[in-house]
């Protein structure tokens, strides 16, 4: 029997102990064996190299280093690179990774095999450059649409990471640079946040993605690249909330639009040439305005901001229109064309009412819930805004904050703006039944006077209670 060294009995045993290290780790194999793959591929192979510089030969920034960069940082297999660098972003838990001087990251598209290269050389001052590798026989068929995938792609990460601003226009002051002035827009709301009703909620994202991705489908109608929308209902109903939640969804920024700072239907063309794409474009309280007898701006000057030639310079907009009521609105303003989407934000129900305890409160159930849901059945409700404002107060007791809930519903305020919004919803609904201008004034009064009514009686009440500190709700319903 021959003998055997120590030394090479340690090396047997130490190389079979790789060797089952190794396949028992099929990540470091399947990584060795790509790599195998790549290099015995590139022999067989004749490629064409294209170099993206970070500037050009007049020293100018190449927009399209930039776009590659946000572009290649995306990619999950620059984590497959041998080194990557780590950066934090503007958030606390945002993190990017970018890919370290002279590595490869590799991509496919259209099933061709793409490879990038970040080769970084010192020249008198640092000069960057990607290296795009492309197989000679795919580059005809792949380069065009893989450089127009890299700007889509580039495009919608930096609206992702974009900061939202809020702008508000300026009076007139023809020596200014621009009449828009903007602040970082840091409004919290979400979509998620905002009470409404879920399935109405789930059909708005939808309709915005939808519009997001329909560019090619305008064009082809002929139509500009717009979607308007009218939202009304009572004060503190979330209207503005709403608006917030939908340029955040967007990361489009806002453009607020304030009447009063318009000299005339000009100026109000001009601002909105000066705003940019992708943006929302917000009238708040219109109602308001055209009721107001001293106004710059006509409904003429309205109606063409809205859909005229001007509204078509530019593109990848969202107008949004809100009203306190749409009753005494002339019909020109709300037809198909200038208004895409109607919302109606009412007063708050049961269902308004538990997304705001879940928000507000962290609750999704509790044992008042029951005596809530019953005071909303008789007809009782509150502004989202009211009930929130009392949630805020009340937010280090739940079930504190639930029973000031409860109070405030009981007082008769609630109940009195139910029946005042229902007046309302009635009297617009007996428009639409009703050609006559005569038959619409009389319903109208009847229900006023009811509402007089009502309120004498509740003022009447709250009289005799401060003599006998009582006060019961039934009561005047009976009055009513």
């Amino acid at each position: 029997m021959i003998p055997i060294s120590p030394f090479v009995l340690l090396f047997v045993i130490a190389a079979v102990f790789v060797i089952i290290r190794m396949f028992l780790s099929s990540t470091s194999m399947l990584y060795l064996l790509k790599r195998l793959w790549r290099s015995i591929d590139d022999r067989f192979h004749v490629y064409q190299f294209y170099k993206v510089p970070e500037y050009n030969s007049n020293f100018q920034e190449n927009q399209l280093y930039k776009k590659v960069s946000t572009y290649v940082s995306s990619l999950a297999s620059i984590e497959d690179s041998d080194f990557a660098n780590l950066f934090s972003g503007k958030k606390s838990n945002e993190i990017s990774v970018q890919l370290d001087s002279n590595q490869i990251v590799y991509d496919t598209f259209l099933s061709a095999r793409i490879s990038w290269k970040n080769e970084e050389k010192s020249e008198g001052n640092s000069c960057r450059t990607f290296v795009l590798k492309i197989k000679k026989r795919d580059k005809r068929r792949i380069l065009r649409p893989y450089l127009q995938h890299i700007h889509t792609v580039s495009d919608e990460i930096e609206l992702r990471k974009k900061e939202v601003k809020l702008y508000t226009n300026t009076e007139t002051d023809h020596c200014s640079n621009g009449r828009w002035r903007s602040v970082p827009f840091t409004h919290p709301t979400t979509l998620d946040t905002v009470a409404m009703d879920s399935d109405l909620k789930n059909k708005v994202k939808s309709d915005l993605e939808s519009f997001l991705k329909s560019k090619q489908y305008y064009h082809r109608l002929g139509r500009v690249w717009k979607r308007s929308y009218l939202l009304h209902g009572p004060p503190g109903t979330g209207k503005s909330s709403f608006v917030a939640a939908m340029a955040k969804f967007l990361c489009y920024d806002i453009y607020d639009i304030d009447l009063s700072n318009v000299s005339d239907d000009s100026d109000l063309k001009m601002l909105l040439l000066q705003t940019t794409n992708r943006s929302v474009i917000v009238i708040e309280d219109l109602d308001r305005f055209l009721n107001e007898k001293s106004t710059a701006v006509s409904l003429s000057g309205i109606l063409n901001f809205m859909d005229g030639i001007f509204s078509s310079c530019g593109e990848e907009r969202v107008m949004v229109i809100t009203m306190n009521s749409k009753e005494q609105i002339d019909p020109a303003i709300l037809r198909p064309g200038r208004i895409d989407v109607q919302i109606y934000f009412p007063l708050c129900d049961f269902t308004a009412f538990k997304t705001l305890a879940n928000s507000y409160l962290g609750l999704k159930d509790h044992k008042l819930f029951p005596q809530v849901e019953e005071i909303f059945q008789t007809g009782a409700t509150l502004s989202p805004a009211e009930i929130g404002e009392i949630m805020i107060v009340n937010r280090s007791s739940p079930s504190r904050a639930l029973k000031s809930v409860i109070t405030a519903l009981q007082d008769g305020r609630g109940s009195t703006k139910r029946r005042l919004s229902e007046s309302v919803s009635t009297r617009e609904r007996s428009e639409d039944e009703s050609s006559s201008p005569r038959q619409v004034i009389c319903r109208e009064s009847v229900h006023t006077v009811k509402e007089f009514r009502k309120l004498y009686g509740l003022l009447r009440l709250k009289s005799s209670g401060r003599k006998t500190g009582q006060f019961d709700l039934s009561s005047v319903e009976k009055e009513g």
